[in-house]
């Protein structure tokens, strides 16, 4: 039985072992002529998009636009036997740790689930804690040439829609926003899916005051915003191993990094929250995004965009619907946003990576591999 799956995974995952670093690998499932859904990848200044795509569970929409001088956010979608894995990783600190998480979690959420038969909870907790383990071993082994490798981290967003199940697991503060329909009347809910860990919730300064009981200064208001230790916003993530393994906080790292105080035990973690939830017909579609949509649409606002448009092009509508928002913070057209470039567009959004996934209620429901397997990442020239 077990090598059998093991076949299956093979035969239906194997694609995706290839994928070539920090720029889209694709092999579709939608029948279109002329091959490889690279031929429906476009830019369009600072934003790359994917407007429609089809997976195993159903149809996708992919887009991200870049604020920052190099890009930190990455994504990807993986079809498969079991269903279709969604990730979204918003680096901090530079690009290294998302495109690190990109090359490697889902291989480890592949061989691990081949091994233990199937996907559980505890398979992609597995994963996410020895990608953490790979990129820490990573910064010990450059850590005399590129000590500040060990400041760089981030966010980790992962959904897995298997057979009647979606499983979200989350590390910082990216967040998968459920369309659900009301009844017949043609109507939308708005349901966050997942958990998000950043201080300047009063919850999560409360899990580490009670983790840290004595530590007075373990979160710090900062210039109007929590930090932890009055450095970092979120308190998990992949990376960060500044703020995890004393041995990397010293006079090595940039000095705005550096504790004041020996670190006793690790202060961030890379331990997701992760949430199984049983899928009904009228879960109708999934928004899976980086913290900088939703610094400018509330989850209700992002679900009727979603909701009251063709399904082509929903990634890259929603990312404008932001951008606009964001112009009109400053009083400014959203034309006129787009002429300013990387880095100082920093200054106006943060990079935003958006994956809108449609539920096909019959193709997840009969959990083998539709098609050819498929393979995609976001890509943007760094």
């Amino acid at each position: 039985m077990l090598g059998t799956l093991k076949k299956i995974f093979s035969l239906c995952w194997g694609a995706s072992s290839s994928s070539s670093s920090y720029s889209s690998s694709t092999s579709t499932s939608d029948g279109s002529s002329g091959g490889g859904a690279g031929k429906r990848d476009r830019r369009d200044g600072l934003l790359w998009f994917h407007d429609i795509g089809r997976c195993s569970s159903g149809d996708f929409s992919m887009a991200v636009v870049q604020a920052n001088q190099v890009l930190e956010d990455q994504s990807q979608i993986e079809s498969g036997p079991f269903g279709t894995f969604v990730g979204v990783y918003d680096g901090h600190g530079g690009p290294d740790a998302a495109r690190y998480v990109c090359d490697n979690l889902f291989r480890h959420f592949r061989e691990i689930s081949e091994q233990a038969q199937g996907v559980t909870s505890e398979t992609i907790r597995r994963a996410f804690l020895e990608t953490e383990e790979g990129f820490t071993s990573l910064v010990s082994k450059l850590w005399n040439t590129r000590p500040n490798l060990a400041t760089v981290g981030s966010c980790c967003l992962v959904g897995v829609v298997c057979p009647q199940t979606l499983y979200i697991a989350n590390l910082g503060d990216s967040r998968v926003v459920m369309g659900k329909k009301v009844g017949n009347t043609g109507g939308i809910a708005a349901i966050q899916l997942s958990s998000e860990h950043n201080a300047n919730m009063a919850e999560v300064r409360q899990e580490l005051k009670d983790l840290h009981p004595d530590d007075p200064q373990i979160v710090v208001l900062k210039h109007g915003c929590w930090r932890v230790k009055g450095i970092i916003q979120v308190s998990r993530s992949i990376g960060d191993v500044y703020m995890k393994h004393a041995q990397y906080n010293g006079e090595q790292i940039n000095a705005k990094f550096r504790l004041p105080e020996p670190m006793n035990k690790p202060i961030l973690t890379a331990n997701p929250s992760i949430t199984s939830i049983p899928l009904q017909p009228n879960d109708s579609f999934l928004i899976f995004a980086s913290d900088g949509l939703w610094e400018h649409l509330s989850n209700e606002q992002a679900v009727e965009i979603v909701h009251n448009h063709p399904r082509a092009g929903s990634a890259k509508r929603l990312i404008k619907a932001a951008l606009n928002e964001a112009a009109r913070k400053r009083e400014m057209r959203y034309s006129d946003l787009r002429k300013i470039d990387k880095k100082v567009r920093r200054h106006f959004h943060d990079d935003i990576t958006v994956i809108v996934l449609f539920l096909k209620h019959d193709l997840i429901s009969r959990g083998i591999c539709q098609g050819h397997p498929l393979s995609i990442r976001s890509a943007l020239e760094h």
